[in-house]
């Protein structure tokens, strides 16, 4: 199902986009609305889903974290429990950032951070080697970002 947003809610999002923790005001004269109206129509935004809240983008990095691998899975799917099973125990580990699964050769990615290459090893030998229904296992190495978009253009 598509929502449809108007003009109004369009510049909206695409400003708060730019810096979630503008406050109000700012916003509102930035897109050209009142206070007011600036506030119902992000309630309104909320109330359909698509404002789904606001989060912190943390640099991992400058906490310590140097390490960022993509792990891509195939899993022995003879159990039928083998997906909820793996997602299950993969929620466990705390430096496991992202689980997607997909349709295709590879049925689910891992991201994951360590602090380092020692950090790694032992995460992968202690903790995903051990995640239940892994027929195949690929580790990408994150060398670099070329471009990551967190905008949606609006």
């Amino acid at each position: 199902m598509t929502i449809h947003i108007d003009d109004t809610e369009r510049r909206l999002l695409r400003y708060l986009q730019t810096d979630p923790a503008m406050a109000t005001a700012e916003l509102a004269e930035k897109a050209g609305v009142t206070p007011a109206t600036c506030w119902r129509r992000l309630e309104k935004l909320r109330a359909r889903g698509i404002i789904r809240g606001v989060q912190a983008v943390i640099d991992w990095r400058a906490l310590g974290y140097s390490v960022e691998v993509s792990l891509r899975f195939t899993l022995d799917k003879t159990d039928p429990r083998a997906f909820d099973e793996f997602i299950a125990a993969a929620r466990e580990v705390p430096e496991v950032l992202e689980i997607q699964t997909f349709l295709g050769r590879v049925d689910l990615r891992l991201t994951l951070l360590a602090r380092d290459m020692a950090h790694y090893q032992d995460l992968y030998r202690t903790r995903i080697l051990t995640l239940p229904h892994i027929a195949d296992i690929e580790a990408l190495m994150h060398v670099a970002d070329i471009r990551r978009q967190e905008v949606l253009p609006l």
